[in-house]
């Protein structure tokens, strides 16, 4: 009897936090429907007011959109693959091989964390400045191929794999590339799954760097380009049209890794 009680109340709490979580969501996919300036009264009459996709046509017909989704799928999907690979290759050797000094360089490049990314922003332009990449693809990209959190997560991730698998392999012939990509990487698809669903998100959603390092609207991503429609309509409807279509990259990726991007995280944290 105790346990059902403490069941039903789990239910409710989790119902409760469920609706809080899916309140802001179901304020922005209404909004998004409807024509107006300016947020009045409760959000959640607006859903008897007649509901339209005009928004949406209105910022594809009078913005740069589809160059802005494309320039945003640049600078996060070349990033995103190249963290997942150097995630894989330096997870495999800061956890598998043994050299002098590694756990002082690992450790060297996990204090790169403590330093603010937004530090780091002027100094990257003037020197992307001085070479001539303002207002290119480079200085987006270039400073996200590698994160070390990533290649923290594959650390901790292949450090539970047993030795006797290399050692197996080894006896058989393989070498080192072998071991990696035919034994290693199909093991880890679920660490590498989240280190490429963190990567995604994080550069999808990212508005300083390219606001800082980009100059026309024909290399805003979806994020500038947004933000500089929304600046000049201030109109609440296309607001929320706009986080919409900002939104549905991360949800249906993070739908795609689910399953991979749960395990992933629930097994990096047993060692």
């Amino acid at each position: 009897m105790e346990s059902k009680k403490t069941s039903l109340i789990s239910i409710v709490l989790l119902t409760i936090l469920a609706i809080l979580f899916l309140t802001p969501f179901i304020i922005m996919i209404i909004g998004s429907m409807i024509k107006m300036k300016i947020p009045v009264g409760n959000p959640f009459t607006w859903i008897q007011k007649d509901l339209s996709l005009f928004n949406f046509n209105f910022i594809i017909k009078n913005s740069e959109y589809l160059t802005w989704i494309k320039n945003s799928l640049v600078i996060t999907i070349i990033p995103t693959a190249l963290q997942m690979f150097f995630a894989l290759v330096l997870g495999y050797i800061f956890s598998k091989k043994q050299f002098k000094g590694r756990d002082l360089i690992f450790w060297i490049m996990m204090a790169v964390i403590m330093v603010p990314s937004q530090i780091l922003i002027i100094p990257r332009y003037i020197m992307f400045n001085k070479i001539g990449w303002i207002n290119s693809y480079i200085p987006l990209i270039l400073p996200r191929v590698w994160d070390i959190m990533g290649v923290f997560f594959v650390k901790q991730f292949m450090l539970q794999l047993p030795k006797e698998l290399e050692e197996a392999a080894y006896i058989d012939g393989a070498n080192d590339f072998h071991i990696l990509f035919g034994i290693m990487a199909p093991l880890s698809k679920s660490v590498i799954a989240t280190v490429g669903t963190f990567a995604f998100i994080t550069c999808w959603n990212d508005f300083l760097t390219p606001l800082i390092f980009t100059t026309s609207k024909e290399m805003y991503p979806i994020t500038v380009g947004l933000a500089s429609l929304l600046t000049k309509e201030g109109n609440f409807g296309i607001e929320m049209a706009g986080a919409v279509f900002s939104f549905i990259p991360t949800f249906l990726m993070f739908l795609f890794f689910q399953k991979y991007f749960t395990r992933g995280i629930a097994f990096t944290g047993i060692k």
